[in-house]
């Protein structure tokens, strides 16, 4: 999910698994994998940025916290 700003000025978050394409039209406007258009105040390279962002963020490694304090990745639990 990313934080976008609509042309009002208003924020909303956006599911970035939904982006289709990006196009500067001058504004940007993007293009969901419903058919839906949006326009945003945010660049094409905000908006870049923001869903790798959250593409990483996405991908990194669960973290358990054991009762004792200590952690460990989650592929480790399921080797136990």
């Amino acid at each position: 999910m990313i934080a976008l700003r609509r042309l009002n000025n208003q924020e909303f978050i956006l599911n970035a698994d939904l982006i289709e394409t990006v196009e500067a039209t001058p504004d940007t406007m993007i293009t969901l994998t419903t058919g839906r258009k949006l326009m945003v105040q945010n660049s094409i390279e905000e908006l870049v940025r923001k869903a790798i962002k959250y593409r990483q963020l996405c991908n990194q490694t669960i973290q358990i916290v054991k009762s004792d304090g200590s952690s460990k990745d989650s592929y480790e639990k399921n080797q136990d």
